[in-house]
């Protein structure tokens, strides 16, 4: 039987969340079908089964069973049951959540988890209050983070939100949540629904070689980012700088 992402009791505990129970389920098997722990060919349990695993009522099952499949995750078979297809989900926002758009060179998709480093309060330069479309002046949340793959740095980011946005902001970096973009989604009703990049090439600098273990002269990606919520009004704007010496980035059309 194919390995199936539960919590240590087998129930997912449902309370504290606050996203529909049908997004919870799909975003488990799609982070199992990713990771391998569903290899293509696996023939999930039956929706009973699953409801079981889950803790959650057999339409809850049927509803991200039939979406995964829409996706193309997931294949209904008659007398088979439900077959993972073994094709890659879509780099949507919704997948955003949980990966960034790094693949190895093998062509790999790459999960990574950030450590923050430090968070700033401070007011919006011209420059920033012009992205995020607030008052020059206005307070700001920056907050920097490392992020790793396989226990190596690969990119180092600085983000920064309007502080009228996302009251009761975690005080300190360690409680900024690896998710974050969930976080903002969860507790401030934001869900980014858009991005614009601006992606070029540069010359390592001391921070680069600090957090990114770089011995220079190195080139690094950078990527400058606003992200909008569902309302086409920006929400965070951020900068990231990473080596591509291991990794590519890759953003697809779909």
């Amino acid at each position: 039987m194919p390995e199936l992402p539960n919590n240590s009791s087998g129930v997912i505990k449902l309370t504290e969340l606050s996203l529909p129970l049908y997004e919870v389920v799909k975003r488990q098997i799609t982070e199992a079908i990713m990771l391998g722990k569903l290899e293509p060919g696996s023939v999930l349990p039956s929706e009973v089964a699953l409801s079981q695993t889950y803790g959650v009522a057999v339409g809850t099952i049927r509803r991200a069973l039939m979406d995964l499949t829409n996706d193309g995750l997931l294949s209904r078979r008659r007398k088979t049951g439900t077959v993972v297809t073994g094709r890659k989900p879509q780099h949507s926002l919704r997948l955003f959540f949980q990966y960034f758009r790094l693949h190895g060179l093998d062509g790999s998709l790459s999960k990574s988890v950030t450590k923050v480093t430090s968070l700033d309060r401070s007011f919006a330069s011209a420059a920033d209050a012009g992205k995020l479309q607030i008052d020059e002046g206005s307070p700001i949340v920056t907050f920097h983070r490392v992020r790793y793959v396989d226990e190596r740095p690969i990119m180092h980011e600085t983000l920064t939100l309007s502080c009228e946005r996302v009251p009761d902001f975690p005080e300190g970096p360690e409680e900024i949540p690896q998710l974050f973009y969930l976080h903002l989604l969860e507790n401030y009703g934001i869900r980014i629904s858009a991005i614009r990049e601006q992606i070029g090439a540069d010359l390592a600098n001391d921070s680069d070689a600090q957090w990114l273990d770089l011995s220079r002269p190195a080139a690094v990606l950078t990527i400058d980012e606003v992200a909008y919520d569902q309302m086409a009004v920006p929400v965070l704007i951020s900068a990231h700088r990473a080596t591509t010496a291991n990794h590519r980035y890759v953003n697809e059309v779909q």
